[in-house]
């Protein structure tokens, strides 16, 4: 349940409705404070600060994504003209768009009739963006509670949409929503064991639901979570690894020896980090490629009159080369290595 905080839901204000914050903070020293007075009054004003935070990113998001939205139309289509008004105010992009978000989350309760104007104060930040990412069930049970005056927190989000992911999902067998629903299996266990099935199709969907139906235990929920994770990232990484297009596999069948033999954590970690593998040579090609011709250009364009540009080039000339090569740790160490690699190309130009 969303518990309730006794406080006001309006934020303080001047006679002139400018928002104006000002608190009364115990004195950390005052050892006549005691804890649980102490505790609630910070508590209290942390709380109202957050609300204003949340009510002030609103607004900027909105600002933000009209200024984004105008460049849109009358700008250079590459978002050019909104990335300098936000160079001009010292605002990152990522920034910018973390308060768009919180916009578009306002736009989604707000106008889908979740939650009145006036009920947005009753939220804590990360709640509100939460509930906007939530199902529309969840949506209305928050928007319910926050009705009613409850304070809005993260956790409350997510515990309630834990508890309507483990007791609604078709995923699920009937006996584990059914212990989900009788608190006999804690939702936060459950919650996750949906989401990883989502992730999977229903051919490899069947054989986890088979083996959580037959033993519906905390311990197998947990079991068949780490599978089913493992099981995606197997999935997932397979298909980007060129190296397993070109050789005749049977990529169900080594899934299967994997799962026979209790290696599948293994397999799975094996086949992404041979994907990262593959999109690091790539990366490492192209930045070779790049760093040869910026020091041809360099040489062309300088000569005897540069001697310092001319030994910057020879000192980079180790990573210039076809075996570009670096060490690895204090040169003066007995552990420190030098790693080489060398790069080619089925081109010839």
């Amino acid at each position: 349940m969303v518990q309730s905080v006794p406080m006001s839901s309006a934020l303080p204000t001047t006679s002139d409705n400018a928002v104006e914050l000002g608190f009364h903070l115990p004195d950390p020293h005052d050892e006549q404070v005691s804890d649980s007075e102490f505790e609630h009054t910070v508590s209290q004003a942390w709380q109202i600060c957050d609300r204003f935070d949340l009510q002030t990113d609103i607004w900027r998001g909105r600002i933000l994504r009209t200024v984004r939205d105008r460049e849109k139309r009358s700008g250079d289509g590459r978002g050019t003209g909104f990335l300098n008004w936000l160079k001009e105010r010292d605002i990152s992009k990522s920034q910018a768009y973390s308060w768009i978000e919180v916009a578009d989350s306002a736009d989604t309760l707000i106008d889908g009739g979740f939650l009145e104007a006036e009920h947005v104060n009753q939220f804590s930040k990360r709640a509100f963006v939460e509930t906007a990412q939530s199902a529309p069930e969840v949506q209305q049970m928050v928007g319910e509670a926050a009705r009613r005056g409850d304070h809005i927190t993260r956790r409350e989000v997510r515990h309630l949409s834990d508890d309507w992911t483990a007791m609604s999902s078709e995923l699920l067998p009937a006996e584990i929503r059914q212990k989900a629903a009788d608190n006999s299996l804690p939702t936060r266990y459950v919650a996750p064991l949906v989401r990883e099935l989502e992730k999977l199709s229903a051919p490899h969907q069947v054989p986890l639901q088979e083996e959580v139906a037959a033993s519906p235990d905390l311990d197998t929920v947990k079991q068949v979570t780490a599978e089913a994770r493992y099981l995606a990232k197997y999935l997932q990484s397979a298909t980007e690894v060129q190296a397993l297009t070109t050789t005749p596999l049977d990529l169900e069948s080594a899934l299967e020896e994997a799962l026979r033999v209790g290696c599948l954590s293994s397999t799975a970690d094996m086949v992404n980090q041979a994907a990262q593998l593959e999109q690091t040579i790539a990366k490492l090609y192209t930045t070779w490629k790049r760093l040869n011709n910026l020091a041809e250009r360099v040489y062309v364009d300088s000569g005897a009159s540069t001697p310092h540009l001319r030994s910057l080039l020879t000192a980079l000339a180790p990573l210039i080369s076809n075996t570009p090569e670096v060490r690895l740790g204090d040169v003066e160490s007995p552990l420190s290595q030098v790693i080489r690699v060398a790069v080619s190309s089925d081109l010839t130009s």
